[in-house]
């Protein structure tokens, strides 16, 4: 089973962090060999602007990411 992560590219939640964040996930998928089992995604906004920024994993909706709470969000659902 393949997961998804779906990352907010809207210009508040892009502004707020998830420019960076988009490459640490990146970085974390390649590190990890999980390149090929997850599907990575970019969505123009997920209309919660004020939780930002936000990302959607195996669809579950996360805000207020931070660097910290991005890498925990990825070991807990791509760990194997």
């Amino acid at each position: 089973m393949k997961h998804e992560i779906v990352i907010c590219m809207g210009s508040s939640c892009f502004a707020r962090g998830n420019k960076k964040h988009l490459l640490m996930i990146e970085q974390y998928l390649a590190d990890h060999g999980l390149s090929e089992s997850v599907v990575l995604t970019g969505s123009r906004c997920e209309d919660q602007c004020t939780t930002g920024p936000n990302i959607r994993i195996d669809g579950q909706l996360y805000g207020e990411i931070n660097g910290e709470r991005l890498m925990e969000l990825l070991s807990r659902h791509l760990s194997a």
